[in-house]
């Protein structure tokens, strides 16, 4: 027994080393999170622009849509109703949950935009915050209450949802705040962060109809947005920076942000550039690893 201790030290300090040394394998040692573009009031939703090298990114308390280019830098993109969460679909078309609009709305190359959901039998969205899609098409987002600020809603909870070919139907109740979601590059797992009283991301087996079953295991770490990169690791933003899991929910380490995150997503030319909205700023590192798009998409 008198080793015991010193033996759990020395596998601890192992066991930190190698993760170490996985996280150094994504990102150098000596990246420092370069700042783009400030004096914003909360940033969110990041998504990049393949077709036109641009990000685009949320202001919510602005209720705009701002851009990014490494020309022309920060400026306004278009007007919304307090967007939030942004992805691409399957044809590049933008995707935008919004929390005043109460309502998961897809704008085309023209800046045509299109109601996808809004309604449930008749009952108002809460205020849908994020979003991710499949190869399929279908969409699935989550709707925590946070764009009502107290004000009671039409639904009986906080729900995963998901867009299909049968409409809009729930997909998982058990969470208090749903927030980010983001899947597996093959498909075959949800990973969903709640921001309230649960405070864990969960990782669950993808359905194809029908409701969430219980979860595969869960994260301890209060996540808001995250994405995920071609070998299925998870990027999730909490305090202190990007905190980085492998695909079964162990922590390779942090990178470290000046702001606490809010969303973070892959784009650049290559996709290895990590862009990161941090309350009033932008922020984007350089990775050794790449982000992984949805299957089948035409971008």
């Amino acid at each position: 027994m008198k080793h015991t201790l010193p033996l759990l030290l020395v596998l601890a300090s192992v066991a930190a080393n190698q993760a170490s040394a996985d996280l150094a394998k994504i990102v150098s040692p000596n990246a420092v999170a370069e700042k783009l573009g400030g004096d914003m009031r909360f940033t969110e939703g990041p998504v990049w622009i393949p077709a036109k090298n641009m990000l685009v990114f949320s202001d919510i308390p602005n209720s705009v849509l701002m851009q990014w280019t490494k020309k022309d830098g920060v400026k306004e993109y278009r007007k919304v109703a307090e967007s939030n969460g942004n992805i691409l679909d399957l044809q590049g078309n933008l995707l935008t949950c919004q929390h005043a609009g109460r309502n998961v709305i897809s704008t085309d190359a023209e800046g045509k935009v299109t109601v996808l959901a809004d309604k449930v039998e008749g009952k108002k969205l809460n205020s849908p915050n994020d979003l991710a899609i499949l190869s399929n098409g279908e969409i699935w987002f989550t709707d925590p209450s946070y764009g009502l600020r107290g004000k009671p809603g039409e639904l009986e909870g906080n729900w995963v949802w998901r867009i299909g070919e049968g409409g809009v139907d729930v997909l998982y109740k058990g969470h208090d705040m749903p927030n980010g979601i983001a899947f597996s590059p093959d498909e075959k797992r949800v990973y969903i962060a709640d921001t309230g009283k649960v405070g864990k991301i969960r990782a669950f087996d993808v359905v194809k109809k029908g409701m969430l079953g219980e979860p595969l295991f869960e994260i301890d770490i209060r996540c808001d947005g995250m994405c995920i990169d071609t070998d299925g690791n998870i990027y999730t933003t909490s305090r202190g920076g990007i905190h980085v899991f492998n695909k079964d929910g162990k922590k390779l380490g942090v990178i470290e942000t000046p702001e606490h995150p809010a969303n973070v997503c892959f784009g650049g030319a290559n996709y290895d550039t990590l862009f990161i909205t941090a309350r009033t700023s932008l922020y984007s590192v350089k990775t050794n690893a790449k982000g992984a798009k949805p299957k089948g998409a035409k971008w």
